[in-house]
């Protein structure tokens, strides 16, 4: 299976921004898509963000407008950029390779083949 490592977690104020990086051991996240997903205790696993073979991307309504996914090839690394948190938005962010996921998909946990350790994120005053 592939290693997936997350980092950029940490604490910050409501209304900040935070970046989460998730990177590969190895080159496959060409023929993947790559997920974001959070967990807390409050709301169990939840979908945040991913991000198809062919660079689309697709965003849980609660993220709209305030994140967003991207990918470096060059790097093997799948970004998420998270503007304007809130509370709700604490939990652990786990990156997961979602193998010839189409767009409506990658949502659905089911189809991750490999998941990351986790990175922290808390939101609060």
């Amino acid at each position: 299976q592939v290693q997936l490592e997350e980092s950029g977690g940490g604490w910050v104020q409501p209304g900040g921004s935070l970046r989460l990086s998730c990177v590969a051991s190895e080159r496959t996240f060409s023929g993947n898509g790559v997920g974001w997903f959070r967990q807390s205790p409050a709301k169990g696993r939840e979908f945040v963000a991913g991000i198809n073979q062919s660079g689309s991307s697709n965003i849980a309504n609660a993220a709209k407008g305030r994140f967003t996914i991207s990918r470096d090839r060059a790097k093997n690394t799948v970004y998420l950029q998270m503007n304007n948190l809130n509370e709700d938005d604490s939990g652990v962010y786990y990156c997961g390779t979602c193998p010839r996921c189409i767009w409506s998909s990658l949502p659905q946990a089911r189809h991750y083949d490999s998941w990351g350790q986790g990175t922290q994120v808390t939101v609060s005053s």
